[in-house]
């Protein structure tokens, strides 16, 4: 009886710190960052399945397969977020190079026979049974990781990152973003530079190098566009935002149907499932690129401000992450994420606005997608390693 009410007394115990253990680390979670993703997400999942039932129904297809394809894919998002989350983002650094190389390799394999072009751009890896993987969208998160290694551990006797550091980190972000171009993916090439720039004023790296780096840029912009280096398409894409009635029925075509649904939302919507605009697949790509129209029609000014709220909440938390984090390099990894968010978001609302060019970037959490829901909830979860580990010793 002894012996045994003694064993049955330890099995408690050790279940009761299991569970005990578990309970303590959900609590470290950043949870107003987890339901603000949580809410994302189930809303972005509606308003795929308003922008894709109709168009599907029409064509003979499930009417309901982008939006069981869609929830699968942020099934298998969340569980890679909680993957990185459990992790410990120190040890990143020693994974670094393999992440780069792999990026790298992802990016080259696209320009090979292996890659297939959608919507203009050649960045897609076709896998099969409606699915496929853009690298792109992994090489932003190997870029993120990479800039904190080199920018997140100044020299002896430095503040920040010394020229070395700075130079390293550009020829070394400048490989993927090369290969982007060759694609052409204009938008994630203007990701990258908000993150290197967002990164490098964050890392305490010299005022000049920023300036120079801004003054480089807008020179390198104006010659690529001067000198014809972009396709036409690109170039008509990028302008088409200054005037979209010029050419109505062409590359001004996009922008203009997306602030006509916009703006018959009103303030409180048509109601969801029920915008005009998107049942009569007035707008092209509403499920990926323009789903934030589907947003201002069904939904209103209101429902798409709210969207727009949350979406700034994560930004939010993530610089309070930032701000809080045990040491630089976790400042740095935060950091990038935010600057990419935050430029992603403010360039799929702009454009759909008529404030910014079109680029195709999808709207963060909210976008139908497979590769850039990954990459996305990749991202959420390095926020919370980060997070989790704000204490030296957690």
């Amino acid at each position: 009886m002894l012996n045994s009410t003694g064993a049955g007394s330890v099995g408690g115990y050790g279940d009761r710190s299991l569970w005990q253990g578990r309970l303590a680390g959900l609590r470290k979670l950043d949870w107003p960052l987890t339901v603000t993703v949580l809410v994302l997400s189930v809303v972005g999942a509606l308003l795929v399945r308003s922008a894709t039932f109709q168009l599907a129904l029409e064509h003979g297809d499930d009417p309901e397969g982008f939006l069981k394809r869609h929830v699968l894919n942020l099934l298998i998002g969340f569980v890679l977020g909680g993957v990185v989350t459990v992790l410990d983002y120190r040890l990143l650094r020693a994974y670094v190079p393999i992440l780069y190389a792999l990026a790298c390799v992802g990016l080259l394999a696209v320009l090979t026979p292996l890659g297939s072009t959608i919507n203009g751009s050649h960045s897609w890896i076709v896998l099969g049974g409606g699915f496929q993987i853009q690298p792109s969208e992994f090489a932003k998160v190997g870029l993120v990781v990479l800039l904190a290694m080199i920018l997140g551990e100044p020299r002896d006797g430095e503040i920040g990152p010394g020229r070395r550091d700075v130079l390293l980190a550009l020829a070394l972000a400048g490989v993927p973003g090369v290969l982007i171009m060759l694609q052409p993916d204009l938008g994630t090439t203007l990701v990258f530079i908000a993150v290197v720039l967002g990164m490098l004023a964050v890392s305490g790296a010299q005022k000049r190098w920023l300036v120079a780096l801004v003054g480089g840029g807008a020179a390198a912009g104006a010659a690529v566009f001067f000198f014809g280096l972009l396709k036409k398409y690109q170039i008509d894409r990028f302008t088409a935002f200054l005037d979209p009635s010029a050419d109505p029925r062409g590359a001004g075509y996009n922008a203009q149907q997306a602030r006509i649904a916009i703006g018959s939302g009103g303030p409180f919507g048509k109601g969801l499932f029920n915008g005009q605009q998107t049942g009569g697949h007035f707008v092209p790509e509403q499920q990926t690129d323009f789903i934030f129209t589907v947003a201002g029609e069904e939904l209103g000014f209101v429902g798409a401000a709210v969207i727009v709220l949350l979406l700034g909440l994560v930004l939010w938390r993530g610089l309070r992450i930032a701000s809080q984090a045990a040491d630089l390099f976790g400042t740095l990894v935060a950091t990038g994420v935010v600057c990419w968010l935050a430029f992603q978001t403010f360039e799929n609302v702009g454009m759909t606005l008529g404030i910014m060019p079109i680029t195709g970037l999808p709207l963060p959490f909210v976008s139908y997608g497979g590769s850039a829901t990954f990459a996305n909830m990749i991202a959420f979860g390095l926020l919370q390693a980060v997070h989790i580990r704000r204490r030296p010793f957690d």
